[in-house]
C-alpha cells in the first residue's frame, strides 16, 4: 500500500478514537498506544515514548500533537490533517451544537454514562502505564528515574511538574544510562519533513505571534482579535489540556467577549465529550460577541488554537530525525522515556483516579476494564462500551 493510500486508514482510526477517547489528554495517550501502537503497530513503544516526550516539551496540545505526528509518519501531510480532523471534529461539533442550545442527555442514564466513561479512563491509563513501564523501565536505574518523575509531577503544578520531570529524566539518562545497552528494536520511523518546510513552519509560528496582535490592534477588526486571542492561547501553553483554561479565560472572559457563566457552562460540556479539551475553543468562538460567531467563529477559534502547536511540531521534527540517533541523545531519551512513565503514573492518580473512583463500585468497574484490556486483550472501544453500561448500572444502584 502506498503512503498516500493510507490516508483513509488514518482517518478511520482517528475518527474511532475521536468518538471514544474520554478522560483528557493523558487518557488519550493511553487510547493511542492501545490502538495505534499495540494493535495496529504503526510504531513501537520506544518511538511512541520519544514522540510523547518531545510533544511534552513543545507548546500546544500534547495529545493532539502526538496524533498529528503519527498521522504524518503514517501517510504524510494528508495523513496528519486526516488525524487532526477525525480526532477533533466530533467533540468540536458536539460543543457547537451545545452552544446553539442542543441539550445533552441528562438524568440518571446520561449522568451514569458520563460517570462510567470517566471510570473506564482509569483502566485505559493504567493499562498504558503498565505496558510502557515494562518496556521503558526494565532496570533499577530507569525505574528510579520514573519514581523521581512521578514525585515531581505529583508535587509541582501541572506544566512545571511535567517539564521538571522530563528535565530530570534527560539529566539522569546522560549521567546513568550512557553505558547501559539498549534492547534491540525497530529503527525509529522518520517523519519525512524537508528542512525548508520545517524552517518555514517555525518562521510562520513566530511571525503570526507578532503579526496577529499588531493586526488586531491596528485594524480593530473583531475577527482579527478573535484569531489573535486563540492563537496566543495555543502558542503559550505547554502540555495542553486544562493548562490552557487560564489563558482562554483571560482572552474571552476578562475582555467581556463571553460571560463567566457561559464560560463555566461550556467547560462543563467540554468535560463531557470525547476528544481534546482544546475543542472548548469551538464553543467559545461560536458564542463570542467578537468575531463572526456561530459556525464560522467556531472554525476560526479552533484553527487558531491548534495552529501554533502543529507549526512548531513540524518545525522541530527534522532536527529530531537528525539528532535522536546519536548515543548521548539516545541515552537522554531513555531517561526522558522513563520520566514519561512517571508523568503518566502521576496523572493516573490525579486527576484520573481521584476524580473518577469515588467508592467500591467505581473501583470495581475500573478493575474490570483493566482486566479486559490486559488479560482478555479487548480493544479500547469495547471497554468504553462496558464502562458506559457499567456507569448506568451504578447510577441505579
Amino acid at each position: 500500500m502506498t503512503r498516500d493510500g493510507r490516508v483513509g486508514e488514518v482517518f478511520r482510526a482517528f475518527l474511532r478514537l475521536g468518538v471514544s477517547s474520554f478522560g483528557g489528554p493523558v487518557a488519550h495517550l493511553g487510547y493511542f498506544r492501545d490502538d495505534l501502537v499495540v494493535r495496529r503497530r504503526w510504531m513501537d513503544d520506544r518511538a511512541y515514548a520519544d514522540l510523547v516526550a518531545l510533544c511534552q516539551f513543545l507548546p500546544g496540545p500534547a495529545s493532539s500533537q502526538v496524533g498529528f505526528a503519527m498521522g504524518l509518519q503514517r501517510a504524510g501531510i494528508l495523513g496528519a490533517l486526516a488525524a487532526f480532523l477525525a480526532f477533533t471534529l466530533p467533540s468540536a461539533m458536539l460543543l457547537v451544537l451545545f452552544a446553539g442550545g442542543a441539550a445533552l442527555v441528562g438524568g440518571p442514564i446520561g449522568d451514569g454514562v458520563l460517570s462510567g466513561l470517566k471510570i473506564i479512563a482509569v483502566a485505559i491509563v493504567a493499562h498504558a502505564v503498565w505496558g510502557m513501564a515494562r518496556t521503558l523501565t526494565p532496570d533499577a536505574r530507569r525505574a528510579g528515574i520514573a519514581v523521581v518523575g512521578l514525585a515531581l509531577a505529583l508535587l509541582l503544578p501541572a506544566a512545571p511538574g511535567q517539564l521538571g520531570a522530563l528535565a530530570v529524566g534527560i539529566v539522569g539518562g546522560l549521567l546513568l544510562l550512557r553505558g547501559v545497552p539498549e534492547a534491540e528494536g525497530p529503527r525509529l520511523p522518520s517523519f519525512g519533513v524537508p528542512r525548508a518546510v520545517a524552517i518555514a513552519c517555525l518562521a510562520a509560528y513566530a511571525a503570526l505571534l507578532i503579526a496577529l496582535p499588531l493586526a488586531a490592534t491596528t485594524t480593530g477588526a473583531g475577527t482579527a482579535q478573535l484569531v489573535d486571542a486563540f492563537y496566543r492561547a495555543g502558542a503559550l501553553v505547554f502540555g495542553g489540556g486544562h493548562v490552557v483554561l487560564p489563558l482562554l479565560q483571560a482572552g474571552v472572559v476578562e475582555t467581556g467577549w463571553v460571560s463567566s457563566g457561559d464560560f463555566l457552562t461550556g467547560y462543563g460540556a467540554a468535560q463531557a465529550v470525547p476528544g481534546p479539551l482544546f475543542t472548548f475553543a469551538a464553543y467559545l468562538g461560536s458564542i463570542s460577541n467578537v468575531g463572526p460567531g456561530g459556525v464560522a467563529g467556531a472554525a476560526l477559534a479552533l484553527a487558531a488554537i491548534f495552529a501554533p502547536g502543529f507549526l512548531v511540531l513540524v518545525g522541530v521534527l527534522p532536527c529530531w530525525d537528525a539528532v535522536r540517533e546519536r548515543l548521548r541523545v539516545r541515552a537522554a531519551m531513555r531517561g526522558a522515556n522513563a520520566a514519561v512513565v512517571g508523568i503518566l503514573a502521576a496523572a493516573l492518580y490525579t486527576p484520573v483516579f481521584t476524580t473518577a473512583v469515588t467508592g467500591p463500585g467505581p473501583f470495581l468497574l475500573a478493575a474490570v476494564g483493566f482486566v479486559l484490556l490486559t488479560a482478555f486483550r479487548a480493544p479500547a472501544w469495547a471497554v468504553v462500551i462496558v464502562g458506559a453500561a457499567g456507569g448506568v448500572i451504578l447510577a441505579f444502584l
